[in-house]
């Protein structure tokens, strides 16, 4: 199954009646499919539906269309658990959608799948102990209702509509095409064109490498520099265990762990040993820009490593770009924009055709649906998470948001057999509520900003935190961004912690 358009499984028919299901998953990319399987093979007998915005699976993959997009972290922990990963460690979109494609066809997820379902709104009622979910099917203006006893959101964490483009002085009076990569245009000719990529991130460390050998010439212009780890596209664990015809699932099982065992080596050492991960990291892009190349302008960040994600740039190829002239980096801010081009703060003037501004996007809280409870609009920002998947006060409900040191599939696993354990408890115990809630030793707990910014600071989260629930000085009310930790530490909650409160 290809990343294609797929037709939706057929809808109700009657706008009046309500269809009914145990679980209502959120979104058909990365987390929703997998948490569909989960779902089905841990709690066979719930029905389920999984409501989808888009018009095929995918989310992430299928969104952006813009030049070269591919994973900045390795399949082998940002695939599956359950399903082998066959190909090279950093994946293309479409050898993705392809993959999770195999997903949903090996276990006849289909069926469960609506597309083009936009939801609006989602109300509980706790007389009913029901959530009742209101969508729009985009592709013929039908208006219709779910009611479902859990809901599972799965929808991802940016606005799919539009992506964050700054307002700089004079954008109107320039001339050529300004685009974010989020909403690539299909008819952009950039061939034997002069391109600014302005930002630099992970977008923009895929964006150059392809699209310089088409270009007249590429400039990458940030306002600051950002980490990168340049390698080959190889595992060679890998290779040689595929070379003595080990089994899939074993080279799958095996690389997973030497991944996980060396990124979890890493991500201690950038804390405790910062300046020596830095000079390692700085040393392997002087390696393909040469020592004349000045580094400490363009690749050296204020930063400490980790402080923000860093991206895995496969065989070096955003550095091979710099050093054979298709393309040059330029540190420096934008003063404003002019006719043809930018002027910086520095005084340089930089000529553009295209420019594309991949400088993030813009935070959503829980896919921007209005929820209600009992009638009260509910304000996420009021509450307190639960270890980064419930929130006090709302019930029935679990989200998925994932790693940003790690690979995000490595928590959507997580949490789906937290979902399930907890849908087979509540069955066990004969209740249909299970709220998050404050115990008496949490009343006086110190309420902070949901993640820590002097742990984990991207733009997109800094401009998004006042939306973000709050989080207590206690693991349980806290979102850990420690797999290592949460490995052992979300298989063993107390389900009958006073936390989680039964009804």
């Amino acid at each position: 199954m290809s990343g294609t358009a797929v037709k939706s499984a057929p809808a109700p028919k009657a706008k009046s009646s309500a269809e009914h299901v145990d679980v209502l998953i959120v979104g058909a990319g990365i987390s929703g499919v997998g948490g569909a399987y989960h779902l089905k093979q841990q709690c066979p007998g719930k029905s389920f539906v999984v409501l989808e915005g888009l018009e095929s699976f995918g989310g992430t993959w299928l969104m952006h269309r813009y030049p070269g997009i591919r994973s900045d972290s390795d399949l082998y922990t940002f695939g599956y658990r359950f399903k082998p990963w066959v190909g090279p460690p950093i994946a293309t979109a479409q050898e993705i959608l392809t993959y999770m494609g195999e997903v949903i066809d090996d276990n006849d997820l289909a069926p469960h799948i609506r597309y083009n379902h936009h939801i609006e709104t989602a109300s509980w009622s706790s007389k009913d102990n029901l959530w009742t979910i209101e969508a729009t099917r985009k592709d013929t203006g039908e208006r219709l209702t779910f009611t479902a006893n859990f809901l599972w959101m799965c929808q991802g964490y940016y606005r799919h509509s539009e992506g964050y483009t700054p307002q700089w002085p004079g954008m109107e009076r320039y001339r050529g095409r300004i685009v974010h990569p989020q909403t690539w245009p299909d008819d952009l000719d950039y061939k034997d064109k002069t391109v600014v990529i302005i930002g630099s991130g992970a977008t923009a460390a895929t964006l150059a490498p392809a699209m310089a050998p088409d270009c007249k010439h590429l400039t990458v212009l940030q306002r600051s520099p950002t980490y990168f780890i340049p390698g080959r596209n190889q595992n060679d664990l890998a290779n040689i265990l595929r070379e003595i015809e080990a089994p899939e699932e074993w080279v799958h099982e095996l690389v997973r762990r030497k991944v996980l065992f060396d990124q979890e080596v890493f991500t201690r050492r950038a804390f405790e040993e910062p300046e020596a991960v830095r000079a390692e990291l700085l040393e392997g892009v002087r390696l393909f820009l040469g020592p004349d190349y000045d580094i400490e302008k363009h690749f050296t960040p204020k930063y400490r490593p980790w402080r923000q994600r860093i991206a895995f740039v496969p065989d070096g190829d955003l550095f091979q770009g710099i050093a054979s002239g298709k393309a040059s980096m330029v540190t420096d801010e934008i003063e404003t924009f002019t006719e043809t081009g930018l002027l910086l703060k520095s005084g340089e003037k930089l000529d553009a055709d295209i420019i594309i501004t991949a400088t993030g996007f813009n935070l959503s809280v829980l896919g921007d649906i209005a929820f209600s409870i009992d009638g009260k609009p509910l304000d996420f920002a009021n509450t307190v998470t639960y270890r980064g998947m419930m929130f006090t006060g709302v019930p029935n409900m679990v989200w998925v948001f994932g790693y940003f040191r790690a690979s995000w599939t490595l928590r959507a696993d997580l949490v789906a057999d937290f979902v399930c354990r907890l849908l087979n408890h509540m069955d066990k115990k004969g209740v249909k509520r299970v709220v998050p809630a404050l115990r008496a030793e949490d009343r006086d707990m110190p309420l902070l900003p949901w993640i820590d910014p002097e742990n984990f600071n991207p733009g997109y989260l800094m401009r998004g935190m006042h939306l973000l629930p709050k989080r207590g000085d206690k693991p349980e009310w806290q979102h850990s961004q420690d797999y290592w930790r949460e490995k052992n530490e979300l298989p063993a909650i107390d389900l009958d912690d006073a936390a989680l409160q039964y009804d």
